[in-house]
This record gives structure tokens, C-alpha cells and sequence, in this order.
């Protein structure tokens, strides 16, 4: 017997629909989950609904559940939380995250799910695909105690970033961003925060910073990111720019002060951690560190499964402004 369900598509760069789908019956070493949250991915997810993902790029992009190809038709999405309804013993009656996409509910295999302890609430849970790329970036970055860091954006992976970063011992963080309303954010994740224009290199704060971790995707972030460095420091870019080109002036201090610069992508485990860590054993870990309410500043908004055909272009264009804006079943 099938089980009927319905999932978002995009069915065209800058268009979505909701479309039925029929289930079939998990077999053995299969759960069948029923959603209960899902969360909009915004840097990415917004590339894809433009249709802007590089054709060089289309099988690296491709995500766990995704059906279709790009640029469209296709669904995409990997931030679900919902209750095992069956399957093995031990998973029936479980809260469950999974790299799926926006789905009533979906078929996947046992091993493809990760369990969400008890005292993570559901909705707070679908940060843990956000929170593993913060893990994996610190892994790239090996923080230092008593680093001076900024990190350039606070969308979902610069704010996730920055509380990770917060718990690290006499470690400074400030997070920067050009919406101002993003320091009550900060504040709740317990870091500084700044705007650009706060940072000015001739004024109090000198190119000072150990490491920054650069989020925005934008260029103007990534050189702002360059112009805090101390001598030898380090860029970690996790940002995606899909098609986008980005220009940078590299004659200033990048050769004489010996800056760095170095991309995070949480496609592979962190070399440094490759051999002790598998895909499931890194998500287990973010799902765990979700124990921490301080995550919750990032949810900022949530709309009913029907609405996101309507909800996903406001959530691209920046109408309407959130970080985490989450789905509900």
C-alpha cells in the first residue's frame, strides 16, 4: 500500500507549486516519517529558486532526497524534522531530523535519520543541517584560545558559527552584519556584534583579528573580511556564490601581511577529523549541540506547508526578512 503525501517543487526558476506524491510501503531497514518542521536553507535555497546554480556544479549541489535536475523541475531542502511512524522498534514514536526536502512525509532509509534527544525542542531541530557546516567550518578553522575572530554575515551558518565560537575559552567573537537588528541576535548568542561601517580600519579597530569566518556571500563581505585580518591571519569562506562573480583588491596588505584565504564546504568531513568522524557521526553531533537554547534566536519566523509557494519568493527577494524561517506540517 502507498501512502499519500505532497512536497514542494520548483517547478521553474522562480516559481514553486505544492505536488502530491504516493509513497511506498518502508521495507525492511526503512522509516516512514511524518514531517512536523521544515526550515528554508536561505543562501542556498534562494540560488536554487533563482536558478542560479552553475551548470559545473549541478552533481556536486545535488541534495540526500533531491528529485528532478537542475535548474527545474525539482525539489530541494535538507532541513526536516518529523516522527518516525514506521519502521524499526527502536525509531517508531521517534523525533527524527533528516536532509530531506519540504515534504509532508517521506520515505528514507533507518540509517539516514538521526534521533533528536528529548530536550531539543522539534522546531529548534532543523538547525542541525546549519549547525553541522558551523561544526565542520571549525574543524577547517582550528580556532586557538584567546583568538580575536569576526564573523562577516549573520545568516543561519554566521550565527550558528559564532555561538559555536562563543563557548571557546577567552576567545573574543563579534559578529558583523549590515542589519542592525541582527545585534539583538548576537546578543542572545552571546557574542559582540558590529556593522561595517563600525570597523573602519582607520578608526579604533585596526586589522586585528586571528581568524574571521566570512558568510555573506557577497563580495564586500569577503574584502571587508580580508581588512580585519592581523598579519598571517586566515579567511575561512563558507560562503556559496553560485553565479556570481566576485572581485577583490588584493594590492594592499594580502601579500605583505601573508593573508590567507580558505574555503569550507560541508559536502566532506574536515580532513583533520576524516579519519574519526563519519557523515552520520558529524550530524549526530550538531543534532546534539542543539541542546542549546540559544539556538532559538535564529528562528525567526514560521509559516503553514500550504503558504510556501507564496512564502519562498518573499523569503528570496528579502521581503521578508528572517534567518531561520521554519515550515510547519
Amino acid at each position: 500500500m502507498s501512502t499519500a503525501a505532497r512536497a514542494f517543487w520548483l517547478v521553474e526558476p522562480g516559481k514553486g507549486e505544492i505536488r502530491p506524491v504516493a509513497l511506498p510501503a518502508p521495507q525492511p531497514g526503512e522509516v516512514l516519517v511524518r514531517a512536523l518542521h521544515s526550515g528554508v536553507s536561505r543562501g542556498t535555497e534562494a540560488i536554487v529558486f533563482r536558478g542560479a546554480v552553475p551548470v559545473d556544479q549541478y552533481a556536486t549541489m545535488r541534495a540526500p532526497h533531491q528529485e528532478g535536475d537542475f535548474p527545474a523541475p525539482l525539489k530541494y531542502g535538507y532541513l526536516s524534522v518529523g516522527v518516525v511512524e514506521q519502521g524499526p522498534d527502536g525509531l517508531v514514536g521517534r523525533t527524527v531530523f533528516a536532509l530531506h526536502p519540504h515534504q509532508t512525509a517521506y520515505v528514507v532509509p533507518a540509517e539516514a535519520v538521526v534521533v533528536v534527544p528529548d530536550d531539543v525542542p522539534a522546531r529548534r531541530a532543523v538547525l542541525a543541517g546549519t549547525v553541522e557546516t558551523a561544526v565542520n567550518a571549525l574543524w577547517d578553522a582550528a580556532p586557538l584560545l584567546g583568538d580575536r575572530v569576526a564573523v562577516v554575515g549573520a545568516g543561519m551558518v554566521g550565527c550558528c558559527v559564532a555561538r559555536l565560537l562563543s563557548r571557546f575559552p577567552g576567545t573574543r567573537v563579534t559578529l558583523v552584519d549590515q542589519d542592525p537588528t541582527r545585534a539583538e541576535v548576537a546578543s542572545r548568542l552571546g557574542v559582540d556584534f558590529a556593522q561595517p561601517g563600525d570597523l573602519d580600519r582607520t578608526a579604533r579597530h585596526a586589522p586585528d583579528r586571528d581568524l574571521v569566518v566570512h558568510t555573506s556571500a557577497t563580495g564586500s563581505g569577503l574584502q571587508l573580511s580580508l581588512d580585519l585580518l592581523a598579519p598571517e591571519g586566515t579567511v575561512l569562506d563558507l560562503s556559496w556564490y553560485g553565479d556570481s562573480r566576485v572581485e577583490l583588491a588584493l594590492g594592499g596588505s594580502f601579500h605583505s601581511g601573508r593573508l590567507g584565504i580558505r574555503a569550507s564546504q560541508v559536502g566532506s568531513v574536515a580532513a583533520v577529523r576524516r579519519s574519526r568522524y563519519t557523515h552520520a557521526q558529524r550530524l549526530a553531533l550538531a543534532v546534539d549541540l542543539l541542546r542549546d537554547p540559544a539556538f532559538d534566536a535564529l528562528l525567526t519566523g514560521e509559516s503553514p506547508f500550504e503558504e510556501l509557494p507564496a512564502v519562498m519568493p518573499r523569503l528570496v527577494d528579502g521581503t521578508l526578512p528572517a534567518i531561520c524561517h521554519t515550515i510547519t506540517y
